[in-house]
């Protein structure tokens, strides 16, 4: 029982926030939403549990204070709570600066690969997609008044290190962390261009997210080394995962070569291609570690040291349904590009 209020509140706080018009209640929101994770974070009495949700917390208590703090600045100039009449600029870049703290861009990510290795995998898949939506909502409804090249240089950052971060990982919960900051940073790139494609993009990101967390889960692989045993667990899922990472890494013809394609088009047709260059660089970063994951788990069959390779006869331990069909979602969604360019 406690643990269903636990998560309806989280699910309530963003709610809060994304249907708010008053500055005060999208405070709120982001407040119950964090309030209500920290027991879920907390919930395995370990010292790693209690640091992630001491770093969580005390984050995510600063990041909602410059947001009480930008908004009330905003209110007391223009003499308006309203979210979209945002137009005082220190107000602006305050906001866009809490917000990207919120989400984990950097130069403020420091928190979510620490936090992410400090839980389970289950609140990881939690704190890596659904905590996004609220800071991204807000984002999405003051696009008009924040600052392009604050946003800008957060998202080159934030591609740069969520690639370069995550080459030297072995634990698959950081790996994961890295991969979101990168993926967040393409978010930021394309938002004051054009904010559809950013919620396209955060979609799409959680439609990704999902099944490779959920194959985590599965094969309980919290490094990179137990990934090795996956393919007897299920051999299909591991000739899945391969495509799964690849659709992460953005290659054609999957899922996630759609954001990217969508970004880079948009631009080009604004002339940013300095910035567009080296976004498409730092992907082959991030395309390194998902190479190394999927190498890993799907081309490389290790020396089995036990008798049996049955291991999958076994009823799998978490259901295979939501899985399977996020997976699906992630890598056949290609040919729905042309329904969202411009």
């Amino acid at each position: 029982i406690m643990q269903s209020l636990i998560l309806s509140s989280i699910a309530t706080g963003t709610i809060i926030t994304m249907t708010s018009f008053h500055w005060l209640l999208a405070w709120i929101g982001l407040e119950l939403n964090t309030l209500a994770i920290v027991p879920i974070i907390a919930k395995h009495h370990h010292p790693r549990s209690t640091e992630a949700t001491t770093k969580y917390f005390l984050t995510q208590a600063a990041a909602s204070a410059m947001v009480l703090f930008a908004s009330t600045l905003n209110a007391w100039t223009t003499g308006t709570w309203d979210i979209t009449q945002l137009t005082n600029p220190p107000a602006c870049n305050m906001l866009t600066i809490a917000l990207a703290m919120k989400l984990g861009l950097a130069p403020l990510h420091f928190w979510l690969p620490e936090v992410l290795q400090g839980t389970p995998l289950k609140t990881s898949l939690i704190i890596a997609t659904w905590q996004k939506l609220a800071p991204m909502t807000l984002l999405f409804m003051i696009f008009s008044s924040t600052n392009t090249t604050i946003l800008l240089t957060m998202a080159l950052m934030s591609t740069m290190i969520g690639g370069w971060g995550g080459l030297n990982q072995t634990q698959t919960r950081k790996i994961m962390a890295f991969s979101s900051i990168a993926h967040l940073g393409w978010m930021a790139s394309i938002l004051t261009l054009n904010p559809n494609i950013m919620l396209l993009s955060l979609v799409l990101y959680i439609i990704m997210t999902t099944p490779t967390f959920l194959m985590l889960m599965f094969t309980s692989s919290k490094t990179i080394k137990d990934l090795t045993t996956s393919w007897s667990i299920s051999p299909p899922m591991t000739a899945m995962t391969l495509m799964l990472l690849m659709s992460l890494g953005g290659l054609p013809p999957l899922t996630g070569f759609m954001p990217k394609w969508l970004i880079l088009q948009e631009m080009t047709n604004h002339s940013l291609t300095t910035t567009m260059t080296i976004l498409a660089l730092s992907s082959l970063l991030s395309l390194f570690f998902y190479l190394r994951l999927s190498y890993i788990s799907t081309l490389t069959v290790f020396p089995t040291t036990t008798k049996t390779t049955h291991k999958w006869r076994f009823q799998p331990k978490l259901g295979t349904a939501p899985l399977m069909m996020t997976t699906l979602l992630s890598l056949l969604l290609l040919p729905l590009t042309p329904t969202f360019s411009p």
